[in-house]
């Protein structure tokens, strides 16, 4: 099984942006399907990108549209997650996970990818 390895995550104000990265091994990067959580304090983790092996489809939580962008690169075998407009409940901990040879047709599904980053904190401040 692949092994996730986060980077990034810290303090910013509403407005600002930031990055996280995940680097990945044991994967078939060309193979797997690929996302990012988020934990509020005091709520559920819950899935807000998601993309599928497959066909590249993307799936986004509403709360993050038009604002956050799942990426990778295939040289660095790493995808990542930018943030913009960020706002005080964006807050929380963030996980990527990825699973290959696993196709997934919504964002629901991203719940059923194995492998997890052990998570990066993100604060934003008002």
């Amino acid at each position: 099984e692949g092994q996730l390895v986060q980077s990034g995550g810290g303090s910013v104000q509403a407005g600002g942006s930031l990055t996280l990265s995940c680097a990945t091994s044991g994967f078939d990067f060309a193979q797997y399907s690929i996302g990012w959580f988020r934990q509020a304090p005091g709520k559920e983790r819950e899935a807000i990108v998601c993309r599928s092996a497959s066909s590249e489809d993307t799936y986004y939580a509403d709360s993050v549209k038009g604002r956050f962008t799942i990426s990778s690169d295939d040289a660095k075998k790493a995808f990542y997650l930018q943030m913009h407009s960020l706002k005080p409940e964006d807050t929380g901990h963030y996980y990527c996970v990825a699973q290959d040879y696993y196709n997934i047709y919504s964002l629901t599904d991203c719940g059923f990818l194995r492998s997890w980053g052990r998570g990066s904190l993100v604060t934003v401040s008002s």
